[in-house]
C-alpha cells in the first residue's frame, strides 16, 4: 500500500472512532421512575438490630451509624430510582414525596471514578443524585453548573 492510502485510512478510522462519542444530558426526574420498594418501619427496626449487632464490627470499621435509630433509618430507607431510559440511577430517600422528586431540576453534573468504572452524576438538591455508569471516559462539556441552563449541561463519554 501506498503511504498516502494508509494515511487516508488512519484519518478515517480517527474520524469513526470520534463519531462514536455519546453525548449525554442529565435526566428530567419527571419521567424518573420509582423500580425499588422503600422498607417498611417494621423492616428497618430488625435489621437495625442484626446490622448493629456485635458482628456488624466484622463487616465495617465505622459503627457511627449504629449509634441511633435515626441515623440508621436515615441511610437505609431509600428506594431505588431510574431515568425512564434505565441509563440513570440512584437511591433515593423513602421521605421524600415521588411528586417532590419528579419536580426537581438538574443544579450540577459532575465526573467521578469509582475503581474502573467512570461516574456521570447529576445533582438535583436535597441529596438526590442519579449517576450514569460506564467504562468509557466521560468530559462535562463548561462548568457542570446546570442551574442556569439544564439544556446547555451535556457531557461527552468516548
Amino acid at each position: 500500500m501506498k503511504a498516502s492510502t494508509i494515511a487516508c485510512l488512519l484519518v478515517l478510522a480517527s474520524a469513526t472512532a470520534d463519531s462514536s462519542a455519546e453525548t449525554l444530558s442529565c435526566p428530567s426526574l419527571a419521567t424518573a421512575v420509582q423500580v425499588g420498594s422503600c422498607p417498611s418501619e417494621a423492616e428497618l427496626k430488625y435489621t437495625f438490630t442484626g446490622y448493629c449487632s456485635d458482628n456488624q464490627r466484622m463487616y465495617e470499621q465505622s459503627t457511627s451509624v449504629c449509634t441511633d435509630y435515626q441515623a440508621y433509618r436515615k441511610l437505609k430507607n431509600v428506594a431505588q430510582w431510574e431515568s425512564a431510559d434505565g441509563a440513570f440511577s440512584a437511591y433515593v430517600s423513602c421521605d421524600l414525596a415521588a411528586e417532590t422528586i419528579k419536580a426537581m431540576p438538574v443544579a450540577r453534573m459532575a465526573t467521578s471514578k469509582q475503581g474502573k468504572v467512570n461516574l456521570l452524576t447529576c445533582s438535583y438538591g436535597e441529596g438526590v443524585s442519579f449517576s450514569y455508569r460506564s467504562r468509557q471516559q466521560c468530559t462535562v462539556t463548561g462548568k457542570g453548573d446546570c442551574a442556569g441552563e439544564p439544556a446547555a449541561c451535556q457531557a461527552s463519554c468516548d
